[in-house]
């Protein structure tokens, strides 16, 4: 067996989770760490950009928020077979710390390392702790949050790391912003990984609703879910707009470091990723999203000036035609909104997670 010290890193659900447990397997392998992701069959199809060094274990989990009454029955069974799995692979290969990043898949492993009593942790990207963290946070030696503050379980101690971003978006921290102007400009319209219907349903009309002046220059990446991808190409075709409209782009951080203006849902992620590179931004927190968490992922960054909040229950198309002009026709105002975006930023959370990894495992080798 290595004597490498091994990672094992709980993750699962969306990308929203699997981002920052990217960047924390990153980290930890400069480090010199072994790492072992466990996540299920839902959390692979976003496996793709960790390193090929990271070990990938599918272990089969459920939740009770998906399926019928028959597919709800049988939860109990596959989290039981899951936490079974995750024991008997630790038994063999035996992690020096855990890692926890909410889902439901994250279930298995956080709860048999909870079993063997092994060192473990959880980072909590929202600032209202999904279901899953907010059950292990009674339960785990160390919490640590990317959005500040989060609301806590009653005598829960947190450490505020910031929420870790992937090496693609380092690459491009602060990096150098070109401000509004009488030329191609791009605006990058991005709904988290699972995508949103309201972008597509108001985005394309505020921006055929912009001065001509505007709307001659502007060029859109436009994010949109499978089932709304052809009228959303339609509309902008038929507004004469340059769209490239896709249900997934695989290249954010490259069209978010050449936007001039970001319109996007209010994930962790998202709100980590738009600090970090620096971009004016128009956030639209998903109503109905656990504890309204997206609403407060935003509340940092509005704040601090490097994004306007608009909620969904006011995002029309004529209210986000007016915010966008406000960004776009004024390039001081924008530049210092990218300016207050960078500054906002934590690009250290990743290295400051791995380092509360090895300090729980140097703790609990001597204790």
């Amino acid at each position: 067996m290595s004597k490498t010290p091994l990672v094992l890193i709980a993750a699962g659900g969306t990308g929203g989770h699997m981002f920052p447990a990217q960047a924390l397997a990153e980290t930890l392998l400069q480090r010199g760490w072994r790492v072992k992701l466990s996540t299920d069959a839902r959390g692979a199809r976003y496996t793709g950009g960790f390193p090929h060094s990271t070990q990938i274990e599918v272990i089969r989990s459920a939740t009770f928020a998906r399926g019928g009454g028959l597919a709800r029955l049988a939860v109990p069974a596959h989290i039981l077979k899951g936490v079974f799995d995750a024991w008997r692979s630790m038994r063999r290969d035996r992690p020096a710390v855990v890692v926890g990043f909410g889902g439901y898949p994250a279930i298995p492993a956080m709860a048999a390392a909870t079993l063997m009593k092994l060192p473990r942790m959880i980072h909590e990207q929202n600032g209202v702790l999904g279901r899953v963290n907010h059950f292990f946070a009674t339960r785990v030696d160390a919490v640590a949050c990317g959005t500040w503050p989060t609301d806590l379980p009653a005598g829960v101690d947190s450490i505020h790391v910031g929420n870790p971003v992937r090496q693609s978006v380092l690459d491009r921290a602060e990096s150098g912003y070109i401000s509004p102007g009488d030329y191609p400009m791009q605006v990058l319209v991005i709904g988290g990984s699972q995508g949103a219907r309201i972008l597509s349903d108001v985005i394309p009309p505020a921006i055929a609703a912009l001065p001509m002046h505007l709307l001659r220059n502007i060029r859109v990446s436009h994010q949109a879910r499978e089932e709304d991808s052809a009228r959303v190409k339609a509309f902008y075709h038929r507004a004469g707009i340059s769209a490239d409209v896709q249900p997934f782009f695989d290249d954010v951080p490259r069209r978010m470091t050449e936007a001039q203006l970001v319109i996007s849902r209010a994930g962790a992620s998202s709100v980590a990723d738009l600090s970090v590179i620096g971009r004016p931004a128009i956030l639209i927190p998903y109503a109905a999203a656990a504890g309204d968490h997206q609403t407060a992922n935003a509340r940092g960054l509005v704040a601090a000036g490097g994004a306007i909040l608009v909620p969904e229950s006011k995002a029309t198309a004529e209210v986000m035609s007016q915010q966008i002009e406000t960004i776009l026709d004024n390039p001081r105002g924008a530049m210092q909104m990218a300016r207050s975006a960078a500054k906002f930023g934590k690009p250290d959370a990743a290295d400051l997670l791995a380092t509360m990894v090895e300090q729980l495992a140097g703790e609990r080798a001597v204790s």
